[in-house]
This record gives C-alpha cells, structure tokens and sequence, in this order.
C-alpha cells in the first residue's frame, strides 16, 4: 500500500466512522425535545421516557463522536499539511464556528441531562432546543467546509500563491447551499426512519406496548418530511454539480461521450476500457432533463477532460446508485406513512398497518447505508483533487513514510470503540419498563405472553429502569 492511499484509507475511514455520531448528534436532540414537547403537552409519561432515554442515548453518543471528531482534526493536521497550509487561512472561520457550536451543544446536553429536576420545565425544553440547534449548525459548518473544497472561492491565486482571502465569500461558495440543505435532510430522514424502524419491528414482534407506537409516530414525524424532501434537494444539488464539477457528473452517470440528449442510466457497470456503462437501463434525454432542465442540453462525458483527471468511475457510479435506490425506497415509504396517517389520524392507524411496518423495518439501515454512500460520491468524485482544480490530493499528503502503521493502528482502536458503544448501547437498551398492553394495536399470538412475562418489572415510566419482555429501546436507532 503506498503511503497515498494508506493515508486516503486512513481517512476515509475516519470519516465513514464519524459521520454516523454526526448524523444521531443532527437528529437524535431533535427527537428527544419533541418527545418532551409532547409530555408538556400530555402529560403522558412514555413521551417523559422517550425524552429521557434518547437523552442518554445522545450523551453516549456525542461522547464517542468527539472523540472520533477529535481524531479528524488531528488527521487533517498530520496526514493533509500541505491542504492546511494552503486551506488553512480560506476555511478556518468555518471550523472555528464548529467549535463553537459543538462547545454549544456540550454545555447545554449536559444542563438537559441533569437539570429535569433542577431547572423549570420550560427553561429545560429550551435547553433541548438549543443542543438541537448547536447540532444542526455544527454539521452545516463543517459540510460548508466541503463545499468549498469542491467549489473554491474566496481568494485570488498569484504566482501559486493564495491571496485576498476572503473568509465569508469562502462560505458562501456555490454548492454551500446545495450540500448543507442535503446532508442536513438526509441526518433528519435516516435518524427518523431508523427509530421508526426499530419501534416497527418491536411492534410487528407483537409489542403492544404504547411506548413503541409514540417512538414511531416520532421517528415518522422527523424522517418522513425530511425523506420527502430529499428528492427536491438532490434535485438541487445535482444541478450544481453539473455546473461546476461536469467530470464528477459524468463519472456518477456512467457518461463517457458528449452528447445532446444525453441518457438517464439506472444500473449498469461503467467499464472504462470499453467507454461504456454496460447493462444499464437507458431513459432517453433525462439526464440532460434533469441536469439542465432542458432534454436536449449538452452533457459533458468522461472523454472531454484529461484522463489523469478522471475520477474512479465504477466506484462513483455504484456509490450514487445505491444512494439514489435507498433514497427513492425511503421517499416513497414517507408518502405511504403520510398518507396513512392522514387516513386514520392517529398513530394507532400507522401502528395497525403491518405491511406498512414491515417497509419501514426494511428502510431502517437504508438511511445510514445511502449517506456513506454519498459521501463516497462527494469524495471520491472529487479525485484526484482534494481542492477541485487547485490542489491534488498527492500534492497535499504528508512526506512522512510508513503511513500504512498509523492506518491500521487507528482501524484496530475504531473496531474496539465500535464494540464499546455497541456494549454500552445494549446495556443501555436491556432496561426499558413495561408498560400497559394497548388494546388498539393487533396482538400476536407471543405477544400476551411477553406482557405476563413482563408485569414483574412494571414500573411508572420516567422513574427508572427496569428488565422487560421486549429488550430493546428507543436509542436502538443508533
């Protein structure tokens, strides 16, 4: 393994290990405060219970993602000198205000997680809403970061050198837009979708347990919105990308040849000896269509730029099929939810559904699996540049050798931090209290004797914990 790739790998899976605490840090503060909202509002005590276990679940988390997040930092430091060196001065105001917003989010999770009986219950709520806002800015202002790197602005080259840096006009790079209002919806729709699952299965398990059926009327209420909009946002973004990087749109799309009317291709394996994608699906004139908004637009292929600047194709192709595929199942899943709540107006009506609930079981890896997805395309289609057309990715990696020791020492302490969050998490999720049986819902036929096994651990919810029948909880999601 050259010391390149050692370092690329290095990163890559830094980052596919981060993203997901990134993604739960984006989505889970948002599903505890409405679960609070609606105890306020109720005075139910599952909605408490729900608060108060995604609360903790979020805790573990956002530990284990600043640690990782840490990790990243150091990283960009160590392994990437010469991209600091030149990024440094254009994009530190970004990382700064991360920071900023991370410390944010530290400070008031931890006035949320002890001050239920310390602080009045509105000055509590608002606590939760801030750690949800820290959450979201913290993720926009590191994708802000990326964008720039994939559309670099802010600064005027001269003699190789960057001057009149411009720290806001930075920030306010063209796909910034785009790829925060992306990334932002895809954290809400997987997170959501994900809780929805697992309350899902438990249900389809024969649970009837109301604590499950509010989880998922939450999970929905957060990712089907989000999973909706995606489309329109990918929409968005997609046109941007045509725009300012046509060699990454032509690599997703398996487009090798300029042409007008170019081709929407559905599968298929881009082969690069042949310059063509073989076995693909062809709708005629929908890239052009959806790329420009016009059918008979000039698409840019492969062909029309230097071939050492050719991104990995295959892998950029497969990586935004299976982003678009997850995507669309996970779309259309949210407007079947919506319209079947809409029909009963109850989350009684979407818990009855059990066709319904075994799609949402289905869809609840899909949105982690399609953001490391995209993410693949955002990076690997951006190669060989790590800052598009002004600085490759082998000019910007440290001289230092033997880069393949730290890559496996740092793949050794991921493995076993990944073990210990899943530890903590089943510890975690082993203590749920029992709670009435819900005649609304279909029993199966384990269902009443799960609740029997279980009346010796009932317990008034928001209370404490205690051993259950169904094992599992909430912050499963993760």
């Amino acid at each position: 393994m050259s010391d390149l790739l050692a370092a690329r790998s290095q990163m890559a899976m830094s980052l596919a290990f981060h993203i997901i605490f990134s993604v739960i840090g984006i989505g889970l503060p948002l599903l505890m405060v409405i679960a609070e909202w609606r105890w306020m509002r109720t005075g139910e005590a599952q909605y408490l219970d729900l608060a108060k276990r995604w609360a903790k679940g979020a805790a573990i988390l956002f530990a284990v993602g600043a640690v990782s997040g840490t990790v990243l930092s150091f990283e960009l430091g160590l392994l990437w000198p010469n991209f600091m060196r030149f990024a440094g001065p254009i994009i530190g105001m970004p990382f700064s205000l991360e920071g900023f917003a991370f410390f944010t989010e530290a400070i008031f999770l931890g006035i949320y997680l002890y001050g239920w009986d310390r602080i009045g219950r509105r000055a509590h709520l608002a606590s939760g809403v801030i750690v949800a806002l820290s959450g979201v800015l913290s993720g926009i202002f590191v994708v802000i970061a990326n964008a720039w790197m994939n559309t670099p602005t802010g600064f005027t080259m001269i003699d190789g050198q960057a001057v009149d840096v411009r720290p806001f006009a930075a920030m306010a790079n063209r796909a910034a837009f785009a790829q925060t209002l992306h990334m932002t919806l895809a954290a809400y729709a997987a997170l959501g979708l994900a809780v929805a699952g697992i309350h899902a299965i438990m249900i389809l398990r024969g649970s009837t347990n109301p604590f499950h059926r509010r989880a998922l009327a939450i999970g929905l209420a957060v990712g089907a919105p989000a999973s909706i909009l995606q489309p329109i946002s990918g929409d968005i973004s997609a046109r941007m990308v045509a725009e300012t990087q046509p060699v990454k749109l032509a690599a997703l799309e398996g487009q090798f040849e300029t042409e007008r009317g170019a081709p929407l291709r559905v599968g298929g394996l881009p082969d690069v000896e042949r310059r063509e994608t073989r076995w693909a699906i062809e709708l005629p004139n929908m890239l052009s269509l959806l790329a420009f908004h016009d059918p008979d637009a000039e698409v840019k292929g492969l062909t029309a730029f230097p071939r050492d600047e050719w991104p990995p194709v295959a892998i950029v192709h497969l990586a935004f099929q299976v982003m678009v595929a997850l995507g669309t199942y996970m779309a259309l899943v949210s407007v079947w939810a919506a319209w079947r709540w809409w029909r009963g107006r109850s989350s009684t009506a979407l818990a009855g559904d059990r066709l319904l609930l075994r799609a949402l079981a289905l869809a609840t890896p899909m949105g982690f699996i399609a953001i490391e997805a995209g993410w693949t395309v955002t990076e690997v289609g951006r190669q060989p540049w790590v800052v598009q057309g002004i600085l490759r990715t082998g000019d910007a990696v440290t001289p230092m050798p033997g880069l393949v020791v730290p890559f496996l020492v740092f793949t050794v302490l991921y493995l076993i931090l990944g073990i210990i969050v899943v530890y903590m998490l089943r510890q975690h999720i082993a203590r749920l209290p029992e709670q009435p049986g819900d005649p609304s819902l279909p029993r199966s036929r384990s269902s009443g004797q799960a609740l029997r096994s279980g009346q010796a651990g009932n317990r008034e919810p928001g209370t404490g914990d205690s051993a259950t029948a169904d094992g599992t909880s909430s912050v499963a999601s993760a």
